[in-house]
This record gives C-alpha cells, sequence and structure tokens, in this order.
C-alpha cells in the first residue's frame, strides 16, 4: 500500500509482446489468442482470450513456452474473414458478439468458441470487429 506518491510505469497498450505457446506458429495478419497465458493462432475452442492481430510472423514450432514473443496490435477495429452457413454474420448481428472460428474467421455462433470482440459493420469483404 503506498504511503508516498510514485510514478507507475505505463504504456499505451496499443502494440503488445506476448509469449508463444510451444509449438506455435503465429503468421502476420493473424487473430491471436492466448492460451493458459501464451499466444497462438486463434481457433475456435473455449476458454481462449482474444488479444489481438499479429503484426508479422512468430515460429515457435521447435520451441518452449515463451521461447518466441509475437508482436501484437491491440485496441483497433479489425476486418476478418466470415464464416459461410449457419455461423455468418449479418448486418442484423452489428453491436452483437462475434466469435472466434479460425486465425482468420469469425463467427455469429458462441457453442464451442471463444469470443472475439463486438461486431460493428459488415460488408462484402469480412466483419469489422472491436
Amino acid at each position: 500500500m503506498l504511503n508516498q506518491d510514485r510514478q507507475a510505469p505505463s504504456r499505451d497498450g496499443l502494440v503488445m509482446p506476448f509469449p508463444v505457446k510451444a509449438g506455435a506458429t503465429i503468421h502476420a495478419g493473424a487473430l491471436v489468442v492466448l492460451d493458459g497465458g501464451y499466444a497462438k493462432p486463434g481457433a475456435k475452442a473455449d476458454g481462449l482470450v482474444f488479444v489481438g492481430r499479429a503484426q508479422r510472423r512468430a515460429d515457435n514450432a521447435g520451441g518452449a513456452d515463451g521461447a518466441v514473443k509475437v508482436v501484437v496490435q491491440r485496441k483497433r477495429v479489425f476486418r476478418w474473414k466470415n464464416s459461410a452457413g449457419g455461423g455468418k454474420v449479418a448486418q442484423a448481428d452489428v453491436g452483437g458478439a462475434a466469435y472466434i472460428a479460425d486465425d482468420e474467421t469469425v463467427t455469429k455462433t458462441a457453442a464451442g468458441a471463444s469470443k472475439a470482440g463486438t461486431v460493428l459493420a459488415v460488408d462484402d469483404d469480412g466483419v469489422w470487429v472491436e
């Protein structure tokens, strides 16, 4: 507990490095999630935490947890590919949640998936997610 003033270190949080999970390769532009605190490419699974988009490739295919870091751009609105079929995000879904289908695709289907963020727009090229 403080008993005098102090300057707490800060970052803008827009770009952050995350340690990469053992055996994972994250491609530049991929949707990045944390699994047990380590970064890996987005995948359809419960319990993953979306952190942003990889700025460049990070290859930890042969390394232990945290042997490599990935630089992730955070706190932006990203356009991801839209799912097909029943999971396809539509204009009526704007304002609702988008869920991770894989490292470049979002879906409106929550079952067995982790949340990517909020749908802000849908266009012919994909889904804009905050």
